[in-house]
């Protein structure tokens, strides 16, 4: 009998976490995943999960927090998993210019620690560590892994230092260690604080004429916007390598905020030029201008680029808001690519 393949997820409750569980209790898995203490219920994402009888004895949920590195330690020791997913982190670029020193522990010194005792406790782990295209920061685009990092934000510099860590672990100790740098990408579960959501939620409460105006910050950033469920595809297909791997991950295209701002408000069918309000709170100390995905090397490693680009994934979204309630994930067609819509 085939040994059942053990999956730790941190971040479990968040976007990328909660598709990722989907993905692995699908595929077979028993997946466990590390939720932060809250004073409110915070798992709105798995609660399907939670709900289906039939996952019972094959998810389960345990507290924890990556500041707190003795309770990860120990659930690592506890669990002894095949595989670790670390996408936990403090991911809002704004939001890391106002606490730099949560940032850097949460999404660098944390990892170190998550690595540490992996190593010292002789763990048979497979590693994913989430990276981030913000890395490359002002380097021009298309960014691949010969790109220069140039990380223009406190959160884009805490990646660099646990993608550093990475090296150093699996070249020094021979660990399994996987990066991903993965491009933007959205969709219904995707938090009100980011901008392709806020936009999005803001214009579908527009034609319902609950408000009258969406107030945005740097209308000219470029970014390589793509659908989140296929980007955990990627994060799987990429740690059953035999080998350890880096992959930038992104589709290739990118689009100005304005533009996806003025493609879901025709969607709509709304007049883009009289609902939009530039809001000086939103625009960040820097900006990254401009990213886009080289995705060769990607398409050579995996096999596949990403089908669904920001045209269409402005149009996934905003159907999913409009109903409030996403379409169900067919992952044997996203596994294999055989995207239709």
């Amino acid at each position: 009998m085939a040994k059942i393949k053990k999956a730790l997820i941190t971040g479990i409750t968040g976007q990328d976490g909660s598709y990722l569980a989907e993905l692995l209790l699908y595929l077979g898995y028993e997946v466990h995943g590390i939720v932060r203490p809250a004073s409110t219920f915070n798992r709105s994402r798995i609660d399907h999960l939670l709900q289906n009888e039939s996952l019972v004895g094959r998810l389960f949920l345990y507290y924890g927090d990556l500041s707190d590195s003795s309770s990860i330690s120990n659930l690592l020791i506890s669990i002894r998993p095949d595989e670790l997913y670390n996408l936990a982190a403090q991911s809002h670029v704004g939001i890391s210019f106002q606490i730099p020193e949560y940032s850097a522990m949460v999404n660098g010194v944390a990892f170190n620690s998550i690595l540490e005792t992996i190593r010292i406790q002789k763990l048979d782990t497979r590693v994913y560590q989430a990276c981030t295209s913000e890395m490359f920061g002002s380097t021009l685009p298309p960014q691949s892994l010969i790109s220069e990092f140039k990380p223009q934000s406190p959160y884009a510099a805490s990646k660099v230092f646990a993608y550093h860590v990475s090296q150093n672990y699996r070249h020094a100790y021979n660990m399994h260690i996987t990066c991903g740098i993965f491009f933007n990408h959205e969709s219904h579960r995707r938090g009100l604080n980011f901008v392709t959501k806020k936009i999005v939620d803001s214009l579908v409460k527009i034609k319902k004429k609950e408000i009258k105006i969406v107030k945005l910050g740097n209308l000219e950033s470029s970014r390589d916007w793509g659908w989140a469920p296929e980007y955990v595809v990627a994060m799987w297909q990429m740690l059953q390598k035999d080998c350890p791997i880096d992959l930038v991950v992104g589709t290739g295209v990118s689009a100005k905020v304005i533009d996806f701002f003025r493609h879901s408000s025709f969607i709509l069918g709304l007049d883009p030029n009289r609902l939009i309000e530039i809001d000086p709170s939103y625009v960040r100390p820097l900006e990254v201008e401009s990213l886009c995905a080289d995705t060769a090397e990607m398409s050579r490693v995996l096999g596949w680029t990403p089908k669904v680009k920001w045209q269409e994934l402005a149009k996934i979204m905003i159907e999913d808001q409009l109903i409030n309630k996403e379409r169900e994930i067919e992952w044997e067609k996203l596994i294999h690519q055989d995207l239709q819509f």
